[in-house]
């Protein structure tokens, strides 16, 4: 009896199942019908909108500069994202929305964000627009009074939005998650994948 072919086969059909798609790392959202546009100012003064980095893989996350713990964590985690993606860190572009415009002014914003890396930008509006860009990133933010008159902290999601360089949203980062696992998620939306 020759075995050859039956072999051969299971050979094949052993490969077949190598050639799956890679899975993401971080939460696969693409088709969401939400998070579909972005109209905020630079912390250069300019109008920014999502279509200005088509091109590029962009991480949007919210927050405000007076986070004690959880903006920083996450701006550093993507200075590390950044460091790992070697020369297509150039392709990724991190955007910070403030969600505190009554304290992060454009230069507050400036001197936040690139102190985490260079070419991170920070984006403000005021309070109706942050509201509204906010909730169609299903953002969830409250104000809380803190120990002194007029001063309060914000809690707020603390996801990263992820869009692939055709300016899709595809991908939720969980607060937390490794730089690695981020790096090679946005490796494969640069790979066109």
């Amino acid at each position: 009896m020759n075995l050859l072919p039956t072999l051969l086969l299971c050979i094949v059909l052993l490969f077949s199942g190598c050639s799956q798609p890679p899975s993401f790392k971080s939460t696969d959202i693409s088709g969401a019908d939400w998070g579909k546009e972005l109209a905020l100012t630079d912390h250069h003064g300019q109008p920014r909108r999502l279509a200005d980095f088509k091109g590029k893989a962009v991480v949007v996350f919210f927050g405000y500069t007076q986070c004690p713990d959880v903006c920083p964590t996450t701006l550093l985690s993507m200075q590390a994202v950044l460091g790992a993606l070697g020369t297509d860190a150039g392709r990724v572009q991190v955007l910070f929305v403030t969600l505190d415009p009554a304290r992060d002014n454009a230069q507050l914003l400036a001197e936040y964000v690139t102190a985490f890396h260079p070419s991170f930008i920070g984006l403000h509006g005021n309070e109706a627009t942050i509201a509204a860009v906010a909730k169609d990133f299903k953002v969830f933010y409250a104000r809380h009074a803190g120990t002194t008159p007029g001063s309060y902290s914000i809690d707020h999601s603390t996801g990263s939005y992820v869009f692939d360089p055709q300016g899709r949203l595809r991908l939720l980062v969980r607060h937390g998650e490794t730089p690695d696992n981020v790096a090679a998620d946005l490796k494969l939306l640069l790979a066109g994948k």
